[in-house]
């Protein structure tokens, strides 16, 4: 049976007035308006330490380097058939993992330049996993024209994403990830538990690279680099980034455990 006539035929392209929707780009949009306007929400309900100006600089910071390396890592998913691409292709070519990390360093240099000590991150959390959620919706719809899609599999999730093969619907694993995450975050902001400023975006940047980098494993890559692909090499960098982190929550969890 055809998992995905239970949900919509994909590629899905609805056609308005005679004109075929680019669904995919426009649930994009929607997630940089939604996720924008959830923040303004969360800002102004909040006591934030940070102020505008210096705000409004790191946020600056933040979209500068997403637009930078969100590209760069793109190219580097494929760079010989991008090299074959115009400029145009390769300009609007990107990936979510470049624009998180680039991102992250971004706010750091923009954070450097100001002079702001605090961290930054927790606001940005819940309405980056909101937007990344919307945008995952839109690389489902858009099926097999979006590299979102997974390699062949006779597992019960296999979905046909347009091209009569099975394949594992990458985007929806990511989708429930990333709705349990939201749902494990927005509870312990709501807790009794302590945590310090920024720990929850290090929470997230670091269960959300580490999904990635198992899953790219489903996906039918076909440029690597020392057997990895370039987006696995990139989650690599950034758990290395938050290898304190880390392991300050590996002796907290053995802890915890040791009292249990």
């Amino acid at each position: 049976m055809n998992n995905t006539l239970l949900i919509v035929s994909l590629p899905f392209e609805p056609v308005v007035f005679g004109i075929k929707l680019n669904i995919h780009l426009i649930l994009e949009y929607l997630a940089f308006f939604i996720g924008f306007r959830y923040y303004v929400l969360l800002r102004k309900n909040s006591a934030d330490v940070i102020s505008s100006n210096n705000r409004l600089s790191i946020i600056i910071g933040a979209v500068f380097g997403a637009l930078f390396l969100s590209r760069v890592v793109a190219f580097f998913e494929n760079p010989v058939a991008h090299i074959q691409e115009d400029w145009l292709y390769n300009l609007n070519n990107k990936t979510i993992m470049g624009g998180l990390f680039g991102g992250l360093l971004g706010v750091e240099l923009a954070k450097k330049v100001i002079g702001e000590k605090h961290s930054s991150g927790d606001l940005f959390t819940l309405p980056i996993i909101l937007g990344i959620i919307i945008g995952r919706i839109g690389c489902f719809l858009a099926g097999i024209k979006e590299f979102t899609y997974g390699k062949e599999t006779t597992l019960f999730t296999g979905m046909d994403l347009g091209d009569g093969i099975q394949r594992h619907p990458i985007a929806l694993y990511e989708v429930v990830f990333l709705m349990v995450l939201f749902i494990i975050i927005r509870r312990f902001q709501k807790s009794n538990i302590t945590f310090k400023n920024g720990d929850l975006f290090k929470l997230f940047m670091v269960s959300y690279f580490s999904l990635r980098f198992c899953i790219e494993f489903l996906k039918p890559n076909s440029y690597y680099t020392l057997g990895l692909s370039s987006i696995q090499i990139l989650c690599l960098i950034c758990l290395v980034y938050y290898y304190k982190f880390i392991l300050q929550g590996i002796t907290y969890v053995r802890k915890k455990l040791y009292v249990l």
